[in-house]
């Protein structure tokens, strides 16, 4: 029973998550498939690309991953199917699938699009669902379309080094309102070097310890802690950090629209900073 993660930026509020998982079930009726999230926010690569790959690595070789996420971002005339480590990855050629896998993948095979068609979220499910399932059946990659396919490449959001500091970008604002900065735990002790250090976030706020859990301090009081994905996590215990701080999750797309008036307004409220000494 073949295995398919689906992901996108459709939200949740129409006939689209169903209609999709239709259109793969009509595919494959043996497709077994797994929501990860209908919610992430439009244009957002850095978001998109943190919830993919930690998602990803926790299923096993052979899974199918269908990512929905900015589809027309241009004209398409083609999708992708990448296979990256025994995954297989289908999606739109938009730069997004080099930030997941922070390199090229290891095959890549452009699915032509007919010219008559509609080119809908629909349409584009259908094409890559079909691809699934030959490959499901024992057909080769790189039978599936064009093995010599040229692809958009985005280059992950990487943290900003200095020889005493390391500044990062927030990618992400989850439920209970915890910041998550592009910071790996590897990166932060490389940089560290065993120096004490200063989290340092909306000019004047600080921590200086990373917790182990939310309750290493008391109700009401901020934290700083690598999340299970082993990123840099600004959090309170019982209480919501985004909120009270105004912190915001980093957009390109709005930093490209809006300006750099926007940047210099808002970089204080997307940004966090680690001084070591």
């Amino acid at each position: 029973m073949p295995l398919v993660t689906l992901t996108s930026d459709i939200g949740v509020q129409d006939f689209m998550p169903g209609a999709i998982k239709g259109q793969l079930m009509q595919a494959n009726p043996s497709f077994n498939v797994i929501d990860i999230t209908h919610l992430l926010s439009p244009f957002n690569y850095p978001q998109a690309a943190y919830v993919c790959r930690n998602a990803i690595k926790n299923f096993s070789a052979g899974t199918f991953h269908l990512i929905l996420i900015n589809l027309f971002h241009e004209k398409l005339d083609h999708l992708l199917i990448v296979e990256h480590n025994g995954h297989y990855i289908g999606c739109a050629d938009n730069g997004l699938i080099t930030m997941i896998l922070e390199e090229i993948p290891q095959q890549i095979v452009g699915i032509p699009l007919e010219k008559n068609q509609s080119i809908n979220a629909l349409y584009c499910t259908n094409v890559l669902a079909n691809a699934f399932s030959k490959i499901a059946a024992g057909a080769s990659l790189q039978s599936l379309g064009d093995t010599n396919v040229s692809i958009n490449v985005k280059n992950p959001l990487r943290p900003l080094l200095g020889n005493d500091w390391i500044e990062g970008q927030i990618i992400f604002i989850d439920n209970f309102g915890n910041v998550i900065v592009n910071i790996s735990k590897e990166a932060f002790e490389e940089q560290r070097k065993g120096r004490r250090f200063a989290i340092v976030f909306k000019r004047d706020e600080s921590i200086e310890k990373i917790s182990e859990t939310y309750a290493d301090v008391p109700e009401g009081e901020k934290l700083a802690i690598f999340n299970s994905a082993g990123y840099l996590e600004i959090a309170m215990n019982k209480g919501n950090a985004a909120n009270l701080f105004g912190l915001q999750s980093y957009s390109e797309h709005q930093q490209k629209t809006l300006g750099p008036q926007f940047m210099n307004n808002n970089i204080f409220y997307q940004t966090i900073k680690v001084h070591f000494q």
